[in-house]
């Protein structure tokens, strides 16, 4: 009995000991927010419903809220480092409740076009903050474990949000917004109260800004490399739902149990494999995970049931483990400590642009066959992947 006992906490430790207190503030808060996410995966649905927009406003309300996005991560970086870290994630996460209110509120086509604009400036500016408070508060020995801890969090926190938005919508659309707005808020108090401030005095101004991030050659290259790996991302909603149902005609209930796959795996595996990913070397490991999510969405092309749909799944989903928390941490060993927020800006930019791009690019491929889309995926994939390894030596110096 003694024995077990004293087992359980070495168990424990290894996964989740080592981690100061406010980091795991910032996981709580990280937690909180994704769990209120019921906004945006019923954008479409409550615009066409609710207030009765025709899908050719709803695209034009979709674009606009992806050109806030694309200057958010920029802005956000640069807010990071000026202002701080706890102040650009507290107060971007107060205007995203606002502005989710406002648009909950708008019923005319420019009131929702102005809320949804703003709404993409803000709902992700916590994210450069949150990747520079990780940077800062952990040592570069747990960060691997640190930043899998929150990609672990955000989809827990997404799987269980989408359940009960799709639950509450059915009650009123105004719910979603109330709850979203009130977990934004728990998500910056509990920052402001219980998270330092943690950006360096000394910030060295002199010849810093994104001239400097521009001008790290190997910076921009691991950025092409992100931007695979979202691109590849991007297609599990865009375009792999539309290819699964209207293409191989599989029903949405169908797509929807072989999708929960996804989340099941992350939040049963993730956090069990996360500390001896941590240990292994980056570059490699990241290359790893992008092959193998190339190889998953390439098998997509070979799919005409369920359950095969699902071994897709598992194969790309093994991929996203793989690179969980390793991009947080090669970014965190490029940048400057007074320059975290702006190199983790550019990261965020990337990921920005692959929502924009994916579904250009992939409606496309997906209307000259679907075998395009997934073989072309895929490709994308292993190229990013050999792009990771041609780095490696370049990040290990670093």
């Amino acid at each position: 009995m003694t024995t077990t006992i004293r087992e359980k906490p070495g168990f424990l430790q290894s996964r989740l000991g080592g981690l100061p207190r406010p980091f795991w503030a910032l996981w709580s808060g990280t937690l909180v927010n994704r769990l209120g996410t019921m906004v945006m995966p019923f954008t479409g649905v409550y615009l066409t419903q609710a207030r009765g927009l025709p899908l050719a406003a709803v695209g034009a309300v979709m674009a606009v809220f992806g050109a806030g996005s694309l200057l958010s991560q920029l802005l956000a970086g640069v807010l990071t480092d000026r202002i701080g870290r706890r102040a650009t994630l507290a107060g971007g996460m107060l205007a995203t409740a606002v502005t989710m209110l406002a648009l909950g509120y708008s019923t005319s086509l420019p009131a929702i076009l102005a809320a949804m604009f703003a709404l993409g400036l803000v709902i992700d500016a916590y994210r450069p903050a949150s990747n520079a408070l990780v940077a800062d508060l952990v040592s570069p020995a747990e960060r691997p474990r640190a930043y899998g801890l929150l990609f672990w969090a955000i989809n827990l926190g997404y799987a269980v949000g989408m359940t009960a938005g799709g639950w509450l919508a059915r009650l009123g659309f105004g719910w979603l917004f109330w709850i979203d707005a009130a977990c934004c808020v728990i998500f910056a108090v509990l920052v402001w109260r219980a998270v330092p401030e943690t950006r360096p005095a000394d910030r060295q101004e002199t010849g810093g800004g994104f001239g400097v991030v521009l001008r790290d050659r190997l910076m921009l290259g691991f950025t092409a490399v992100v931007l695979g790996n979202a691109l590849l991302y991007s297609q599990t909603f865009t375009m792999l739902p539309v290819a699964m149902t209207s293409v191989v005609g599989l029903s949405t209930e169908q797509f929807g149990m072989a999708m929960a796959l996804n989340g099941v795996l992350i939040v049963i595996v993730q956090p069990l494999v996360s500390g001896w990913l941590g240990r292994l070397d980056p570059s490699r490991t990241f290359a790893l995970g992008l092959a193998v999510m190339g190889v998953g969405f390439a098998l997509t092309a070979f799919v005409t049931t369920t359950g095969w749909l699902a071994v897709t799944i598992a194969v790309w989903t093994a991929g996203e483990i793989v690179t969980a928390g390793i991009a947080g941490t090669i970014v965190a060993t490029l940048a400057p400590p007074h320059l975290r927020g702006r190199y983790s800006g550019l990261f965020g930019f990337a990921w920005s642009a692959a929502a924009v791009l994916a579904p250009l690019l992939g409606g496309a491929l997906l209307e000259i066959a679907p075998s395009a889309l997934w073989l072309t995926t895929g490709g994308v994939g292993l190229v990013s992947a050999v792009g990771m390894l041609a780095l490696g030596p370049a990040i290990r110096r670093r």
